[in-house]
């Protein structure tokens, strides 16, 4: 394939986008919920950050609430991919219901890790969004212990009761970079700071970042396709800024699309984050190409074959009825 012409309209089409292991087993697992006991099933916070999939499984019967004690004794509820504090598994036998926890293994891998370092008397700080579900969550595991730090600047204000026993852990969907700037920052303080036993950044947060940066010095526009909510998809849009994309836009739908975004635009890059459905990016590279970008190049950072199993309650009722107990392949919910 030979090089486009630099004044010629063309697309980077990001590689991989969108739906990672653990959105999709999360997604499916809703979906499985529903034809295994009926509607309604009621699932607490949004199951993945995404306007689309939380409507569409609205449509089918799912009722999202805020809070364990929205759900009528003894119904059944879905605990969301970002994972909850132990209260609320405490609220929920409380009210005798039935739960399936849809929580990332990524981000239950991290509650453990906080488990262990508490159980060790350890200070742990960690890196990550004040107020996100995934922070609350991790926080609750030892909130005695646990210390938020927002970003590289709030490390100032961190105190720790012992310098020699601290440890750092991270929400799964942050800025690399911007991590790693706030681990070097918390390491000056903090020389003994000890790393978590593996990397918290989950691998699709990192693969998605990894894309985008390879994309950026040669776009003009990148179009994310992602909720506002939705931390890792808010963190595309940074990073390729932040690597030379000339402006960023984060979008749910392609009809949001700013027509005056195209004005003296040669290249588009687009990509989505990990709970988009990839029929959202179809839209909007249809959408494209109706505007002239019909030439698409694909820009693969990385290859991704991990998938993870259904939540043990659902496994086990789907063997029950002889079902297939295995999720979707990753993206492939709600097409």
């Amino acid at each position: 394939m030979t090089d486009p012409q630099p004044s010629a309209k063309r697309v980077l089409l990001a590689a991989p986008r969108g739906y990672c292991a653990g959105v999709d087993r999360a997604v499916v697992t809703v979906e499985k919920a529903l034809e295994l006991y009926g509607p309604p099933v009621y699932v607490r916070k949004q199951i993945v950050h995404n306007k689309h999939v939380v409507s569409t499984l609205e449509r089918r019967g799912a009722i999202f609430v805020d809070e364990t004690d929205e759900v009528p004794e003894g119904a059944t509820v879905v605990f969301s991919a970002h994972g909850v504090a132990p209260v609320v598994h405490d609220e929920a036998r409380a009210l005798s219901l039935k739960t399936i926890d849809a929580t990332c293994p990524l981000v239950t891998k991290v509650h453990r890790e906080a488990v262990r370092f508490a159980d060790e008397d350890y200070d742990i700080l960690l890196i990550g969004h004040e107020g996100h579900e995934e922070v609350v969550g991790t926080s609750g595991e030892a909130p005695e212990h646990i210390t938020i730090v927002d970003n590289p600047d709030a490390v100032e204000h961190v105190e720790v009761r012992d310098p020699d026993k601290v440890v750092w852990l991270s929400q799964t969907t942050l800025s690399v970079d911007e991590t790693m700037e706030t681990v070097r920052r918390l390491r000056a303080k903090f020389p003994r700071l000890q790393d978590p036993p593996s990397d918290d950044i989950c691998y699709a947060t990192q693969n998605r970042q990894l894309a985008v940066k390879q994309m950026a010095p040669d776009t003009d526009l990148m179009i994310v396709v992602g909720s506002r909510n939705s931390s890792n998809s808010v963190r595309l849009v940074e990073v390729a800024l932040e690597h030379g994309a000339r402006a960023g836009h984060l979008v749910d739908y392609a009809d949001e699309i700013d027509e005056a975004w195209l004005d003296g635009v040669t290249t588009v890059g687009v990509t989505s984050g990990a709970s988009v459905p990839e029929v959202l990016v179809r839209e909007v590279l249809d959408r494209l190409a109706a505007r002239g970008y019909a030439d698409v190049h694909a820009v693969t950072a990385a290859e991704e074959s991990l998938s993870f199993s259904l939540p043990m309650e659902i496994r086990k009722d789907l063997k029950a009825r002889g079902q297939s107990d295995r999720a979707a392949a990753a993206g492939g919910a709600l097409h």
